[in-house]
């Protein structure tokens, strides 16, 4: 089975995860600082070049009653140009409250707050990604 790489798009950073080999399990791998549309996409596919991922999963960040708006649009066209640039399926799937889960788990943890502001995108990056293989198991 091939791993399966997830990203939590975001203005300033892209938080990146990837499942283990069976795909059970998301790990947060780190973070892209976004420096423009070319370098992202080069991040990103050097990512899944050295995951070998097989599949690419982008969090789609839908207001809470649904619908979509400025960043669901943002992350929308993001991904239209990274289906572009890379020959893996990529899936958007619903990131509602992945980011508040995220801050959450850091709250209980007690970590500060530059430590949660430097790991929540990779950590919502690995909701993201767990959630879709709860749900395609």
């Amino acid at each position: 089975m091939q791993r399966i790489l997830s990203l939590d798009f975001g203005t300033k950073r892209i938080g990146a995860a990837v499942s283990d080999a069976l795909n059970i399990t998301a790990q947060a791998i780190g973070t892209i600082e976004r420096k423009g549309m070319k370098n992202d996409l080069k991040k990103i596919r050097a990512l899944a070049q050295e995951y070998s991922a097989a599949r690419l999963i982008v969090g789609l960040p839908l207001n809470m009653d649904g619908t979509k708006g400025r960043s669901a649009k943002l992350a929308i066209d993001f991904v239209n140009e990274l289906k572009k640039e890379i020959n893996i399926p990529v899936e958007m799937i619903d990131e509602r409250l992945t980011t508040a889960q995220g801050e959450r788990i850091f709250l209980e943890a007690d970590v500060s707050r530059k430590k949660r502001r430097e790991n929540l995108d990779k950590i919502a990056a690995q909701l993201i990604l767990q959630n879709y293989l709860d749900c395609n198991r």
